[in-house]
């Protein structure tokens, strides 16, 4: 089992960057592949960015492709979502997760197991 705690959200003006940051407990993070979600008010939780256990592969939604980076450092149990450029429309509760998936790279809510509690990410026009 594994626990998840967000941090970095905040209040930004457009164009503007913040790295959110994830730090796991438990002594197998490195196994596990790490996914960031979000979810704005009265909409689903969507799938963000994720990295694979052994951090050589990443996917993006398209509404944050080339304006967001996700990454890992397995020593220090910690999976980060740098996010520059950012827009108004980016506003939202972000999620952590962590997957046990290894065939596929995970983008559904449905194949992680373990979430954070969020951190607010709110971009002032």
């Amino acid at each position: 089992q594994v626990q998840l705690v967000e941090s970095g959200g905040g209040l930004v003006q457009a164009g503007g960057s913040l790295r959110l940051s994830c730090a796991a407990s438990g002594r197998t993070f490195s196994t596990y592949t790490m996914g960031w979600f979000r979810q704005a008010p009265g909409k689903e939780r969507e799938f963000v960015a994720v990295i694979r256990w052994s951090g050589g592969t990443t996917s993006y939604a398209d509404s944050v492709k080339g304006r967001f980076a996700i990454s890992r450092d397995n020593a220090k149990n910690t999976v980060y979502l740098e996010m520059n450029s950012l827009k108004p429309e980016d506003t939202a509760v972000y999620y952590c997760a962590a997957s046990l998936v290894k065939s596929t790279v995970p983008i559904f809510k449905g194949d992680y197991a373990y979430w954070g509690q969020g951190t607010q990410v709110t971009v002032s026009s």
